[in-house]
């Protein structure tokens, strides 16, 4: 199965840039640049922070743009989104308790999207009722899980993003080790950087936006630092053995060398072709 994950898309009033780049262009750049190459995809999911100000009518653009994918799509609502007004135009991702949580079942598992959204603040929120839907989602399949979410449920240290990562993290980390023999893997997004690591065992992976860039200054420890790194999404190739996720850089504009073969006896060090 082939999955495409975008993340911090940031749609916001056409015309209006963030950070110099215009959100709602790099947003096409990125399906075009994706749907080139992965138009066999099975599923494109965005992981949050889909407006960048919870703008009802930058929802309304996206469900039309989605609507005429060939790939179909799966969203997750970030700490830029609006609840309310997300499930206003996209009323299907509502779950009993009114939260923008859904499942969906692909070829390689079920996919579970998650809500991590908090009024009037940037960090992450995953409270009693919205746990005990995780739990219930986990106890009922019987097939592998792949969870999608906004906010980084594992610390980056990094000390303004970890002010607002998934303040419930502790919580949810248990749930994920109660089940680790059926997650297959977690994607997230928030943090605008290329990182990875694991829960009891199970792989977290995030990546850069499709806009704005973040950038992993360890000295700085209270504000947020952006970069001009390329925009990006994630590609993940998923079998039953084995999983294995890109990070493609479709805003770098630098030349692509088609050269180095990989056959050993082709290398020749006196001339250095490779």
């Amino acid at each position: 199965m082939k999955l495409l994950h975008f993340t911090d898309i940031h749609l916001t009033t056409p015309g209006q840039t963030i950070c110099g780049r215009d959100p709602n262009a790099n947003f096409e750049r990125a399906l075009d640049h994706a749907l080139t190459d992965h138009s066999d995809a099975e599923l494109l999911v965005i992981t949050g922070d889909l407006s960048d100000w919870g703008d009802r009518e930058d929802y309304a653009r996206l469900k039309e743009r989605l609507s005429r994918l060939p790939v179909p799509a799966a969203l997750c609502i970030g700490n830029h989104d609006d609840r309310p007004t997300f499930l206003e135009v996209f009323p299907d991702y509502a779950d009993a308790n009114g939260f923008a949580q859904t499942a969906r079942d692909v070829s390689a598992g079920r996919c579970l999207f998650l809500d991590t959204w908090g009024p009037k603040t940037h960090a992450g929120h995953f409270c009693e009722q919205r746990r005990a839907w995780l739990e219930s989602q986990l106890s009922a399949s019987d097939r592998p899980v792949l969870i999608f979410m906004h906010h980084n449920p594992i610390p980056t240290h990094l000390g303004a993003l970890d002010q607002i990562r998934l303040l419930d993290d502790a919580a949810f980390r248990r749930i994920i080790s109660a089940n680790a023999d059926k997650i297959r893997h977690i994607f997230h997004g928030h943090c605008h950087l290329a990182m990875t690591g694991s829960i009891a065992g199970v792989a977290v992976t995030s990546l850069r936006g499709t806009n704005h860039a973040g950038y992993p200054q360890f000295a700085e420890t209270s504000l947020l630092v952006g970069s001009a790194l390329p925009e990006a999404y994630g590609v993940a190739f998923i079998e039953p053995d084995y999983l294995t996720v890109h990070m493609v850089e479709f805003g770098y504009d630098g030349e692509l060398k088609i050269e180095n073969s990989p056959d050993y006896e082709k290398w020749d060090r006196k001339t250095m072709v490779r």
